[in-house]
């Protein structure tokens, strides 16, 4: 079975409109101001896995920064799902502002049907993960609803690009050492952060986080594949594509072209998402 842990679908309106809600949401107006930015809806993610072979894909939200549109696009993800069982999961955005708003939702999300939450954007978000008093609720929400948080990295050195941000290694690190309990899913390589589990305390803490493939061919050199299995484990490695933004069928071409053991590349092509998700691998829809 192969799961693309890392599409991003959006409510017809929200691509048929854009400049409405570039006008009103911070987030999204970096991520996706220029035209030349892709959006997708469920439709349009189904399609593309027809084409590329990928049985199950996780519809990830973004980081909205307000409340209301966190829950149209949540309601949309969340009848997404029901509309295509057993072929997509869904993740919800997290509503920055006050506590009680935020876990409530994510309790909605819970109900409705979802696996997780995120893409979490921290800094556009300004969820601050030092802040105890404001993540305890939110984590402990998560971790009674069984809930999985999928949150954007970003690399401390390279080059820019729209939306690259501030959620460093270090920045998630003491986030991840502050809440164990929580299964945490680190976008894009955890902007370099497996590197650092060379050093034997930062890999202890790494037991319940995994990291996606999402946009490497603009990060990193294939070589990353080899590296990170042989610093944290062919089991932390989860295939994402970060669609529309790339399509999933180069990721597979990437993966394939590394010639890796088969049961390596089982494990990231799908049976790390299956275990982590819960996916059987009777698929109906």
């Amino acid at each position: 079975m192969i799961i693309d842990f890392h599409a991003h679908i959006f409510p017809p309106q929200v691509k048929q409109d854009r400049s409405q809600y570039v006008a009103h949401d911070p987030c999204f107006a970096t991520l996706y101001s220029s035209p030349k930015a892709k959006l997708a809806t469920a439709e349009d993610l189904i399609i593309q896995m027809d084409r590329d072979g990928v049985d199950v894909s996780v519809g990830l939200n973004i980081g909205w920064t307000e409340h209301e549109i966190c829950v149209e696009t949540n309601d949309y993800i969340m009848d997404s799902v029901t509309r295509y069982p057993g072929r997509l999961v869904g993740f919800g955005a997290i509503p920055p502002g006050p506590v009680k708003a935020a876990t409530t939702e994510i309790e909605r999300c819970a109900r409705g049907g979802l696996k997780g939450m995120g893409e979490l954007r921290p800094d556009i978000q300004k969820f601050d993960l030092a802040t105890s008093a404001r993540m305890t609720p939110l984590v402990d929400a998560m971790v009674e609803h069984g809930l999985i948080l999928l949150t954007h990295a970003s690399e401390p050195v390279g080059h820019r690009y729209p939306g690259k941000g501030e959620v460093t290694p270090n920045v998630l690190y003491e986030f991840i050492t502050r809440y164990p309990r929580l299964s945490i899913v680190c976008a894009h390589w955890g902007g370099g952060l497996p590197f650092f589990s060379l050093m034997p305390e930062v890999k202890e803490a790494l037991k319940n986080v995994f990291f996606d493939t999402a946009a490497s061919p603009f990060l990193y050199s294939p070589q990353v594949y080899q590296h990170v299995i042989s610093m944290v484990g062919a089991d932390k490695v989860l295939f994402g594509s970060d669609f529309p933004l790339l399509k999933p069928g180069r990721l597979l071409k990437e993966i394939r072209s590394q010639a890796l053991p088969g049961e390596t590349e089982r494990l990231i092509l799908g049976g790390n998402a299956q275990r982590l998700l819960d996916i059987k691998n009777d698929k109906s829809g």
